[in-house]
Order: structure tokens, then sequence, then C-alpha cells
């Protein structure tokens, strides 16, 4: 008698392949439509006239879905080189073995914390968890960090696995911490500002009852993760991704017994040459204004970096080039948050900052140009599938616009709505934006896209805009984490080895609890008089 064999979870580009077949279809079956656009002169987005919707000659697809890949190149871009940069830059990193020396003192210093009796009870790795969404979620709902998430998996992850858990938490940790912050948006000009401008309400109002829902969500997501975390620590071969982490496993069992090695002459140059960029830098640019949403601060920040580096180069060059390494990781990081807050940055300027700390990581390790850009070349190899995948998940999208039926859909939707009371009409513009992010996955997009046509629904019922605005926000943020048209979700997932159909079986659950809580969250805006509202 033969044994029968499990079937296996479908690829991640037999999945998303599936998906551009079923657009392909949908093409011929639903009518071509397009609304008139003007441009608005305050943020240059194209937005929709309200009522200007036409039909048009259908452009059904058929060989294009062959092309699709090619086109979802052309389309996404700036995330595909940004991912084979991140790939390489962190391969020379991780030549050093810093990160892996980084996780051990952590971890051992961690340990350590057992002792105080609270904290023991409440669980150090408990806190660990919690704290790090916290951040990441912090940062999603003030300036919404998406993209920039991906540099934080080569990180997280094995962290995770180091914990005794698996590369789901790791992700969770900065994917979806960030997810619950953008879904709450504190404070988020890329959807949040854009939404309250297009809808005619003060810039960042409400805040009041924002806050509590970026707090609740916070606690049914990080709750989640970690019930999740927990099961998986008592029994990790309970893990969905359990043989995929053999990967992150068996790296973590060739960085132990590292062996820290001391810097070399050409270190402490790089060490002299970074000061001095900063040093220059502080007088050039010797206060800097943060904006946090509404409010703005100036700030030192150029003077306080350079004194912080200077201070933390001297002691981590004296303990070992890992040490060095380890702490031009940490000052990228505080570059990349300090670039996005203060000076506008986006991938362009993130990605030329991983790879100046490549190259930086290079030099300090004393590896010679020709070392140096073999091991760039070897990250770029070992990532390029997560850089297809994003290519492929951009042509879902490229087959839907090419034959012009986005627009239909998004009129049939707001008809529906048309003509129901306040709390119906607010629930179908939450369940219609919740669906939207299977088609468009940029906040900014949606926003210039849909906002005015919400906005005129409001009106016609008498309902508070700053609820419709409330609902786009909500909406946004929770089935981002599990739509295959992300091309930031298909990213993470690729470089944390984790396959999509894995990843949506474990992400369900939370994602269907979460939209729940949204729309509970909602139905105080119409019945209850909130300040702002």
């Amino acid at each position: 008698m033969t044994k029968k064999t499990k079937r296996a979870f479908p690829h991640t580009y037999v999945i998303i392949f599936s998906v551009i077949i079923i657009a392909v279809i949908a093409t011929w079956l639903v009518p071509a439509g397009e609304f008139q656009r003007v441009a608005d002169p305050q943020t240059g987005r194209d937005l929709i006239i309200p009522g200007s919707y036409e039909s048009v000659e259908a452009t059904p697809q058929s060989w294009e879905l062959f092309s699709a890949f090619y086109k979802g190149f052309i389309r996404s871009p700036s995330i595909i080189v940004f991912i084979l940069i991140l790939g390489g830059a962190f391969w020379i990193l991780n030549e050093s073995k810093a990160i892996d020396a980084g996780i051990h003192s952590f971890i051992r210093r961690s340990n350590k914390w057992e002792k105080n009796k609270i904290i023991k009870k409440i669980g150090v790795n408990n806190i660990i968890i919690t704290s790090i969404m916290l951040i990441f979620s912090f940062f999603g709902a003030i300036f919404g960090m998406s993209e920039e998430t991906i540099a934080f998996v080569i990180i997280f992850v094995p962290l995770s696995i180091k914990m005794g858990y698996d590369s789901i938490v790791g992700v969770s940790m900065t994917f979806i911490g960030a997810g619950l912050g953008f879904a709450g948006c504190l404070m988020n000009p890329f959807t949040l500002g854009i939404a309250q401008e297009i809808a005619g309400v003060p810039l960042f109002s409400g805040m009041g009852y924002r806050f509590i829902i970026w707090m609740v969500i916070n606690i049914v997501g990080i709750g989640y993760v970690l019930y999740y975390a927990n099961k998986i620590h008592k029994s990790p071969e309970k893990s969905p991704v359990y043989n995929e982490d053999d990967y992150w496993r068996q790296h973590a069992v060739n960085a132990e017994g590292i062996e820290i090695e001391k810097s070399a002459g050409r270190t402490y140059i790089l060490f002299i040459v970074i000061s001095f960029i900063f040093a220059s830098l502080s007088f050039l640019i010797p206060n800097n204004e943060f904006g946090f949403g509404a409010i703005s601060l100036t700030i030192p920040f150029m003077p306080i970096a350079t004194i912080l580096f200077i201070l933390a180069g001297l002691f981590t060059i004296q303990k070992g080039i890992q040490y060095f390494v380890l702490n031009l990781l940490l000052f990228t990081i505080l570059m990349l948050v300090a670039g996005v807050m203060g000076f506008g940055w986006g991938l362009l300027e993130i990605a030329t900052l991983f790879f100046v700390m490549g190259l930086a990581a290079g030099i300090a390790m004393d590896k010679s140009p020709n070392e140096i850009v073999r091991l760039f070349i070897a990250g770029a190899r070992d990532i390029l599938s997560a850089a297809l995948v994003v290519g492929l998940a951009g042509g879902i999208i490229v087959i839907l616009e090419d034959g012009k039926i986005i627009d239909t859909l998004l009129y049939q939707i707001s008809v529906s709505i048309e003509g129901f009371g306040q709390i119906t009409t607010l629930s179908l513009m939450y369940t219609f934006q919740t669906m939207l992010n299977a088609l468009i996955t940029s906040g900014t997009a949606k926003a210039a896209l849909i906002m005015p046509i919400l906005t005129d629904i409001s009106e016609m019922v008498n309902l508070s805009k700053q609820a419709t605005v409330t609902a786009f926000h909500i909406g946004d943020g929770f089935t981002n984490l599990i739509t295959p048209t992300s091309g930031v979700l298909i990213g993470v997932l690729e470089i944390a080895r984790i396959p999509f159909g894995k990843w949506v079986k474990w992400a369900w659950p939370i994602i269907l609890i979460l939209v729940i809580i949204g729309w509970l969250l909602l139905i105080p805006t119409v019945t209850m008089n909130i300040p702002g509202y």
C-alpha cells in the first residue's frame, strides 16, 4: 500500500501567475470604462472628477498574459533595484559576521534581565517583541513606513530564529508592526494628510480618537503575534515554515564561535574619513527640521549624530572589526529614520545609503575592491528571486490597467454605496477600501483616486467627512499585509524565504480579526460626539 504524499503549497510564482490569469479573464468579462481626472495644483496628483465615469472601447487582454512579467518590471523598478542593492550590501556586511556577533551579544545580555522577578514573569522575549513592534508601528503611523521594512527583515529574522522562534515572528516584528501603525495612521502625511486635504477637513485633526484606534489595533495585533510566538517557542516543529527555516537555523549554527578580529589599519582610516564627513555635514547643516505630522521640530541632528558616531566608533573600533561594522549598521538605520522624517528621503536615497554601508563594511574588513565586488554580486544573486517575484506581482496591476477595468470596478462599487444610511454607508466605504487594496497597494495613490468619490457620497448622506477619512485609513492598512499585488509583501516574504501560501494560511485569522475590530472602531464616529468628528 503506497503512502499518500502530502500536497505541497503552490510556489509563490505559481500563485501570482494564477492571479494574472484571473485578471486577464476579468478584462473580457468586465466592461471597460474611465473617469475623467484633473491635476491637483497643491499635491500634483491626478484626482478623479466624481460623476465623470464613461464607458470606453474594450481592450481585453490575451497574449499580454505573457508580457505582464516584463511590464511588471517596468512598473516596479524602484523596489526591484532596491532589493538587489540591499541584497548585495548585506551580503558584504554578513561576511564580517557583525550581525551575528550583535545578536549573540544581545541575547546574552537579555538573558541576564531574567534575574529581575517582574521581567521574568512577563518574559524577556515578550518585552523584546512588543518593543520592536511598537517602534515599527510608530514609524508606520507617523511617516507610513512600508518599503523600508524590507531592509529590516534581514536583521530580525535571524534574531527571531536565535530567540527560538521562526521567520514568521521575525517578519511580524517589522512588517506586521509597521502595518498596524499604517492602519492606525496617527499623522501619516502620505495617506491621512492627502485624504484629509481632499475631504476638506483640518490637517491631522481628530487626533484624540485616532490615538485610541492606534492603541486598540496594536493591542490586538501584538497580542496575536505574542500568542503565536509563545506557541512556537514551546514546540518549534509546529511552525508552518519549520522546514523553510532550516536555512536560517543552519546560518545560526555557522555563526557560532565567532572570533572577533582586531581592527585593521584601513578600518581606522575609514573611521577618520566617516567622522570627517559627519563633521563637515554638521558644519553645513547645523540644524535640521523634522516633521511629525502637524508638529515640526528643529533639532541639531547632524552635530548630535557626529558626536555619537565618534564616541561609538572609538569604543567599537577598539573591540574589533565586527563591532565597528555593527556600529556602521546602527548609524545607517539612524540615518534612514532621520532621512525619511527630516529630509524627505525615498527609495533612491535609502538604497544609496545601504550601498555606501556595504562598501564601508567591505573596506572596514580590509577587503580588496575585487573581493567587495564578488561579495556584492553574490548577495544580489542570492536575493534575485525576491526581485523577480516583485516584477511578476506588478504584472497583475498592469493587466487590469491596460484592460481599462479598474475605473469600472471603482464606479460600480461607488454606485452600490449610494442611498443607504450613515452607518451602512460608512461600513460599505470601509469594505470597499479593504477590498481595493487587492488592486491598488499604494496608500497615496488610493487617497488621490477614491477620496473625491467617497467625499461626495458622504455629503449625500450627511456623513462626517472625518469619519469617511477614518474609514479610508483603517481600511488601507490590513489587507495590504496579505494581498499578492503588494510588491513590499512579496519582497519581504521572499527575503525571509516564507512561501506566500503559508503566509496567507498563517496571516488570514489575524487579518480577519483586525478588519472586524477596525469596523467596530468606526461605529463611534457616527453614533458618538467625538471631538474633530
